[in-house]
């Protein structure tokens, strides 16, 4: 059954979880113009309740939560939201809080910030929390949203760790079960910029069951009914089909030896394209109506 909810995955940049403390340019007034004015206000209009959403804000991948919960305040506050609140969940017994629970059942909104993945998948797995946030994307018009390692984890199958420039390296991408929201895919953040097209090839290669999904930084994907995708964001998304798969040499070479894939498919998108994912088709949005788009957006977020 298709889930009511809706699904929102972003690149990161902009994520304020895992690059926020090395930024000296996190206070420039342009610095998350667009993030708030485009991908956030998406979220808001995407909620049951666009006048007032009750949203609540996950740090718990972040090493300096304490930081990157105001900045998501703040954010939020200059779109007009004022039901804001963070959930500071550090560890597993955090999560088990009465207090939070009864917090994510009332919330419109709830938005996993950046930092280490691998955090969210160890700290979350298996608890009454997670449970609550699955059972309400399936069953209601609910919006999870998550940037970076948020939007990392967001699939059942996560990439963890692994080298950029050695990731076509057998062993070297490391894989593990995720947060489990959404079957059939993998997904990689800042994805263009850092160089990671190859962590998803052999990710893919591995599992050619499942779409990787490549998102590039001010780059964001709206999933609707677990079938549908939207390119949100001024970025550029990677998808990469390994269903025609004809040849690699994954299951055979040993660890440390090169990897060998032939007739991986590869798609672009750019905003407001879409991606049917039972037909496995991509809809590229024509340039004519993507300005029309842009500008009613834009005039939208003034």
């Amino acid at each position: 059954m298709a889930p009511k909810g809706k699904l929102v995955i972003i690149g990161g940049a902009v994520d304020l979880g895992s690059s926020l403390s090395y930024n000296e340019n996190i206070n420039h007034p342009h610095y998350i113009k667009f993030f708030e004015r485009g991908i956030l206000k998406r979220i808001i209009t995407e909620s049951k309740n666009t006048a007032d959403p009750v949203i609540e804000v996950i740090t718990t991948a972040s090493k300096i939560p304490e930081i990157v919960g105001p900045e998501y305040i703040k954010s939020f506050n200059q779109l007009q939201v004022k039901n804001i609140q963070v959930l500071d969940i550090r560890t597993r017994e955090d999560a088990q809080i009465p207090e939070y629970l009864e917090r994510i059942k009332k919330a419109d909104i709830v938005m996993f910030t950046g930092g280490d993945q691998l955090r969210l998948s160890s700290i979350f797995g298996g608890t009454e929390f997670l449970k609550i946030l699955r059972k309400r994307y399936q069953e209601e018009l609910f919006i999870i949203a998550g940037t970076s390692a948020g939007a990392a984890a967001a699939s059942a199958n996560m990439i963890y760790r692994g080298s950029s420039s050695e990731a076509l390296i057998k062993g070297e991408v490391q894989i593990t079960g995720g947060l489990g929201f959404i079957e059939g895919m993998i997904i990689d953040t800042h994805f263009v910029q850092r160089g990671r097209i190859g962590r998803l090839f052999y990710a893919v290669a591995s599992n050619p069951g499942l779409l990787g999904i490549g998102l590039g930084e001010d780059a964001g994907l709206l999933i609707t009914e677990g079938n549908c995708l939207e390119a949100i964001g001024a970025g550029l998304t990677i998808l990469v089909d390994g269903r025609f798969i004809e040849e690699t040499n994954i299951y055979d070479v040993e660890i440390g030896s090169p990897v060998s894939i032939e007739n991986l498919r590869v798609h672009v998108m750019s905003i407001f394209d879409t991606y049917d994912l039972q037909k496995h088709e991509l809809h590229i949005k024509k340039a004519v109506k993507i300005e029309e788009d842009v500008y009613l957006k834009l005039k939208d977020y003034d």
